[in-house]
């Protein structure tokens, strides 16, 4: 069943939040200040790509205060207008009852896309 909801996803909308990901992290990689945004970006993308049967959870080895700091500036920096599209297409997607499912999933990726650092994909 995942893995049919993950091909639906890819069609309807998936592929483009992946590219979204996949482009703003590459841009974001040119710079040396921009690679550890750019690394989470590409993270985001993987997730955005294949959702449903992965799992995020928070880092065993928290890295202290510098995850919340870059949370803080990835917020500024990118995440808010991330945040938007997903909202966007959550929205879109629950007007139908067929797409409740795929806008639960965009919501869970718009929390994610606000705070991105301490957090892997299992």
């Amino acid at each position: 069943m995942k893995t049919i909801g993950n091909i639906i996803w890819i069609i309807f909308g998936g592929l483009h939040i992946a590219l979204e990901y996949f482009i703003a992290g590459l841009v974001l990689m040119i710079t040396i200040i921009g690679i550890p945004f750019g690394i989470q970006n590409m993270k985001l993308g993987m997730l955005a790509i294949w959702p449903f049967g992965t799992k995020v959870k928070w880092k065993p080895s928290q890295p202290g205060c510098l995850s919340i700091f870059m949370n803080v500036l990835w917020f500024f920096v990118g995440g808010i207008w991330i945040w938007l599209t997903h909202i966007f297409y959550g929205l879109i997607f629950c007007i139908t009852i067929i797409g409740i499912p795929f806008g639960k999933m965009h919501f869970r990726l718009a929390k994610l896309a606000l705070s991105p650092f301490g957090k892997e994909l299992v």
